[in-house]
Order: C-alpha cells, then structure tokens, then sequence
C-alpha cells in the first residue's frame, strides 16, 4: 500500500471521530478488509501530525495508546482527495461501459 493510501485511510477513519491507534487500525480493517502494519500505521500517523493534518485528542502515554483527532485542514485535505477519487471513478467506469452481466 502506498503511504499516501494509508494517510487517507486513517483520515477517514478519524474523521468519524477521535481514535487511538488500534481502533484506527480496526475502522481501516472494517473498511478494507485488512490492517496496516504497525510501521505503516504510526509512519502514516507521524506524516499527517507533522502536515497538521491530526492532532493529540489527550495526552496518551504512549502511541498506541494516544488518541488523535482530524484537524480542519486534515478534513479539508481529505474533502479534496476524495472528491478527486469520486471524478478518477467516474471517468473509469465510465470508459469501462455497463458490466457485463
């Protein structure tokens, strides 16, 4: 998985609202069927905090433990590579024509 897949996964988990790191994990799971490993977890978790894309929700004492949340530039972030997704689907299954039956 590319790293930028993980970094939208875990906003769109936290966008339904804060999470710590094994709930995040278990909302990517529900939604695709399969975990990140830890070091993709908290390397995506790491890059969108430095972007100030998530936040601390509280002081946790350590990582998988810590809850983060979706900051408004995070859901903004968001908003925007999800709609560009919606425009690239669109487009695709459009050129593909009616599935076959």
């Amino acid at each position: 998985m590319h790293s930028n897949d993980a970094q939208m996964l875990v906003l769109t988990v936290l966008a339904e609202g804060p999470c710590h790191g094994y709930a995040i994990n278990t909302g990517i799971e529900a939604l695709t069927g399969s975990r990140l490993r830890p070091g993709s977890l908290y390397g995506a978790l790491a890059r969108l905090e430095g972007r100030s894309l998530i936040e601390p929700a509280t002081d946790g004492a350590d990582d998988r433990h810590r809850t983060v949340r979706i900051t408004d530039a995070g859901r903004r972030a968001l908003r925007g590579e999800l709609e560009q997704m919606a425009r690239v689907a669109r487009a695709g299954l459009r050129a593909l024509g009616p599935s076959p039956a």
